[in-house]
Parts: structure tokens; C-alpha cells; sequence
């Protein structure tokens, strides 16, 4: 099974015949098994040349990079080996039309509206009391078939967020300083934690995308822009509640995360190397859990439910099945 592989030291990756090897600063060398790998994330200095892309170009293997201080700076995607033209027409013409273009980005906020109910009612059913928020949610959930323009929409999800985060506080047994999210940078542990979960689901995303024939740039909820796959970041809305929340909820309220797990420097708070790590291991596991698929009639991956969404939103655009973003039964 090909799986994500984690480079923390610094060094240089570069192609070796048919394999990839990597080869630290201090001149230990080791060889990566290509045929396992799904995507490689690059989370210190690296040496890379174009021998290198070309040969993850032919495999399909795509680079996510992290720097220091464990921001994502950017993505090399490979060349795409699925596009389908009639399939990118059907894209650009769904953002095009205004109304079917808020049509899809309305599926979207209800499922990840969804998702973020579900949350709610998990921990309060057991013991944290976090019924105002839901009530609130709900409300604004009715707003959303309402919308009339992707502002509007996005404001409606801002609205949905900002009362979510609110209880978090009750839902995280350490005590946390968390009012607001603040990205660039984060300014305090919760921000910066929130801001790695999110930015590595937006790249499993970008990976299962690039198996599939959607092209990644042409989106719907958020502004398509020159130099993100902004696909990515409105299908990662569906899947921060069920996959990175549900894991930052775990980490955090069983101390694996906690104030030692962060250092200060001019540019904010930051995880350090082992939280990092940590996170990145316990993401992995997570995406490997199974739950009983109702459609599929068998047992879909988490990590396999995110291609499943690519897959029915192809099936939208040409026309074969109404999108129903995915919501969490369990």
C-alpha cells in the first residue's frame, strides 16, 4: 500500500536509476521505495534538481514543502496523467454560471456545516456542554440554502465557524487561549496547531485530487487564484471537522499536545520538530480508519472517502448524479 513519506532532515533527494534516494547533510545515504510511496512531504532544507521532478512527474508522486517553522510554502504537482478536456469544460463552465457555481459551493457548507454539528453533538453527548453553540449552527444552517452570492455564503460559514471555535473551550480539557483564528502567523498554540492540521488535509486532498480528473484549480467556494489549487481547499472544508478537528480534540485532550509542544521565536508560536512528527504519524493512522460506506456497501478509508468526493463531483458536472457534499452518520 503506497503511503506518505516524511523528510525532516535536511539533505538532498535526487533520483537513483529507478528509485529515489535521499542523502542527509552528513552524507548518510538511504533509498526511498518509489512504488510505495503516494506523496513526499519535505519539511526541512532540501536539494532537489530537475532529474528529480521529472522522474516524480512520471511516477505521479507529488512534493508538499514545509519550511522551519513548519508553514506549507507550496506543492509540486505532477503532470496530470487523468485530465479529460470535456471533463475541464464541464468545470469552467459550472464556475462560469453564477447560479450553478453557488449551487456547488452551497453544497459544500452544508456538509462541512454538517460535519461541524455532528462534532458538537458527539462531545456533548458526552458531558461538554456545548448546546448553545448548536442551537446557534443551527440557525445558521437555515441561512445557507438562502444565500444569494458566494459572499453572502462565505459569511454565513464565517459565522458558523467563529460560533464552533467558540466552543472549543469546552470541548478541550487543557486550558486553551483561543478567541480567534489568526493565520499569518498564528499567535498562539491553538492557531498555530489549527493552521498544520489544516494545511496537511488540504494537501491529502491535493494528492487524492490528482488521482482523479479534476483539474485543481478551478474551483467553486473559493476564489479560483494564480498560484493555489483552490479545489483542494474547498473539498479540505468538508473533511477539517471529521479528520483534523476530531484529531486536534485527540491530541490535545490526551496531553500528546500540550504548551512544551511549541517554542516562540519572531515569527510566532511554532511546533516544534517532535509535535510535528507526532501529528503527521497519528494523521496517517487516522485516514487509514475504516467506517461502513452505506452507498458502497463495504468499508471506504477516510483517506478513501476524500476520492470518493472528487468522484461525485464529477459525476455533478457531467450531468449523471446531484452532489451531496458528505456527511458524517456516525
Amino acid at each position: 500500500m503506497d503511503k506518505s513519506y516524511y523528510i525532516y532532515t535536511g539533505g538532498k533527494l535526487s533520483r537513483k536509476d529507478n528509485t529515489l534516494c535521499f542523502e542527509t547533510a552528513e552524507g548518510e545515504k538511504r533509498d526511498l521505495p518509489v512504488e510505495q510511496i503516494r506523496d513526499i512531504y519535505v519539511m526541512s532544507e532540501m536539494s532537489l534538481n530537475t532529474s528529480l521532478l521529472n522522474f516524480m512527474g512520471q511516477k505521479g508522486i507529488a512534493l508538499h514543502f514545509f519550511n522551519h517553522y513548519q508553514f506549507y510554502t507550496g506543492s509540486y504537482y505532477p503532470r496530470e496523467q487523468l485530465l479529460a478536456g470535456k471533463l475541464i469544460v464541464h468545470q469552467v463552465e459550472a464556475y462560469s454560471n453564477a447560479e450553478k457555481r453557488l449551487e456547488i459551493a452551497k453544497k459544500f457548507i452544508q456538509a462541512a456545516s454538517f460535519n461541524i454539528y455532528r462534532n458538537l453533538r458527539y462531545y456533548n453527548g458526552r458531558g461538554k456542554d456545548v448546546k448553545e453553540s448548536m442551537q446557534k449552527i443551527e440557525e445558521y444552517r437555515k441561512q445557507i440554502e438562502k444565500a444569494a452570492s458566494i459572499e453572502m455564503l462565505m459569511g454565513i460559514e464565517g459565522n458558523i465557524r467563529k460560533t464552533y471555535y467558540s466552543s472549543w473551550k469546552n470541548i478541550i480539557d487543557q486550558e486553551i487561549e483561543f478567541d480567534k483564528r489568526v493565520m499569518n502567523p498564528p499567535d498562539n498554540r491553538m492557531n498555530s496547531l489549527i493552521s498544520f492540521v489544516n494545511m496537511l488535509i488540504y494537501t491529502k486532498v491535493l494528492t487524492e485530487i490528482y488521482h482523479t480528473q479534476l483539474n485543481p484549480t478551478i474551483s467553486y467556494l473559493h476564489e479560483p487564484g494564480t498560484r493555489r489549487f483552490s479545489l483542494s481547499l474547498d473539498i479540505a472544508e468538508i473533511f477539517k471537522p471529521l479528520i483534523g478537528d476530531r484529531l486536534i480534540f485527540s491530541l490535545l485532550n490526551r496531553n500528546q499536545i500540550s504548551k512544551k509542544s511549541f517554542r516562540s521565536d519572531l515569527n510566532g508560536l511554532q511546533l516544534k520538530k517532535e509535535a510535528s512528527q507526532l501529528i503527521v504519524a497519528e494523521l496517517d493512522e487516522r485516514l487509514q480508519k475504516t467506517v461502513k460506506h452505506k452507498e458502497l456497501g463495504r468499508s471506504a478509508s477516510y483517506r478513501y472517502l476524500i476520492r470518493l468526493e472528487c468522484y461525485k463531483l464529477i459525476k455533478h458536472l457531467i450531468g449523471e448524479k446531484e452532489y451531496k457534499g458528505f456527511e458524517m452518520w456516525w
